[in-house]
């Protein structure tokens, strides 16, 4: 079939099948270039691309469409290659794995593997700077380290992740930074208020870095913050010994999951009490810190708490991500790592559910508010709900 397909090509260049006159000359057929493997989805095929001479002055010559000239693999089978690498699979595997795919010509050398990833560059480079058109209610944002460079230290990723007025989330944001400073994060929101994210988002769920929320205060000061408890009763079991863990994790659980938001500070404040009384004041403190970063939910709806509560939704993407990125030890360059990052989150993002209750988004951008995730009713004059 290539090869006919290839005969076709050059008959529909010259305007004429084998021994028939045009009505315009084109050229004459010049035989074949010698027989070449090129690697298709299904397997190496041996063609012999037809060549063409005589062609007028100042006339294109003769190139085939289909197959280029030194091609040796399809761009089919190059995207395929390119897909398996980033699914977790070693560029020195493929010279054994994938020989007779490719054929005995084709070059799978590691250096040949790593040239295919340069499309990921163009593409993280395209949607990086695309414009941002849509409303974002949400953002959940965190940092990912990679071992990547010739630094002792590891890079940071940072990571925004947006969700839409009809419940969806997508991938805002992705940059290098430094330790998930301050300025970094703040440079990563001034990108996305720079390419379109005017409206304030309404809520920003992170963990307990310090910068994120620097960085939201200087760029986004009206969105308000909410901390992630995951993080919170790791922080408290981490000042505790060993024998209360058990216990306080259940107390911690039942805290955070209280139906409102008087009975959640009563049950911080028991427990505050309670970790007083055996001596370990540290957890207590570290329990009451910043407490009104930690019950912002609650004037949310509560179909979004499951949601809201911590930064499970992008931690859940790093734990995937991480998957890829320990199997490799430690990239050399950092660029290729981020890219990498890149099209891994853009795989995982086509199975991104969407948030609970979208219909409530809504009305949280038309100003209605929520009192312990209940919807409050505005009244009129007369005193009937609106």
């Amino acid at each position: 079939m290539l090869a006919r397909a290839l005969e076709i090509e050059r008959e529909e260049f010259l305007g004429r099948l084998s021994y028939q006159r045009g009505a315009e000359f084109h050229g004459y057929r010049n035989g074949y270039a010698p027989e070449r493997s090129v690697g298709t989805g299904m397997g190496a095929v041996a063609i012999r691309q037809p060549r063409s001479s005589d062609v007028p002055a100042g006339a294109e010559p003769f190139r085939s469409e289909i197959v280029g000239r030194y091609e040796r693999r399809s761009e089919t089978q190059a995207r395929l290659l390119a897909r398996l690498y980033l699914e977790g699979l070693a560029s020195a595997d493929f010279e054994p794995v994938f020989r007779e795919l490719v054929g005995s010509t084709a070059a799978l050398s590691p250096s040949s593997i790593l040239r295919l990833k340069q499309e990921w560059a163009d593409e993280y480079q395209l949607w990086r700077c695309r414009p941002l058109s849509e409303r974002y209610v949400y953002l959940f944002a965190d940092g990912l380290y990679l071992k990547a460079g010739l630094e002792a230290e590891k890079t940071a990723v940072l990571i925004v992740i947006g969700v839409t007025a009809d419940g969806r989330k997508d991938l805002l944001a992705m940059e290098e930074g430094y330790r998930e400073s301050t300025a970094s994060w703040a440079g990563v929101l001034r990108g996305l208020r720079d390419r379109g994210l005017q409206e304030v988002p309404l809520l920003a769920v992170g963990d307990g870095a310090l910068g994120l929320w620097g960085g939201l205060d200087q760029v986004f000061p009206h969105t308000r913050h909410q901390r992630c408890w995951n993080h919170r009763r790791l922080n408290v079991l981490d000042k505790l010994p060993r024998r209360l863990h058990a216990e306080t994790s259940k107390q911690l659980h039942a805290l955070y999951t209280a139906p409102t938001r008087a009975e959640c500070t009563q049950l911080r404040a028991a427990l505050g009490q309670q970790l007083r009384l055996q001596g370990q004041a540290d957890a207590a403190a570290c329990l009451e810190r910043d407490w009104e970063d930690f019950v912002a939910f609650y004037d949310f709806p509560e179909e979004h708490w499951t949601h809201l509560r911590t930064s499970n939704p992008i931690e859940s993407i790093f734990a995937g991500v991480r998957l890829r990125t320990d199997a490799a030890k430690r990239m050399r360059v950092r660029e290729n790592a981020l890219y990498l990052v890149f099209k891994l989150v853009t795989r995982l993002s086509m199975n991104w559910r969407a948030v609970n209750g979208p219909d409530q988004l809504l009305l949280l951008l038309a100003g209605e508010r929520f009192i312990d995730g209940k919807l409050q009713r505005q009244t009129n004059t007369e005193g009937v709900a609106a």
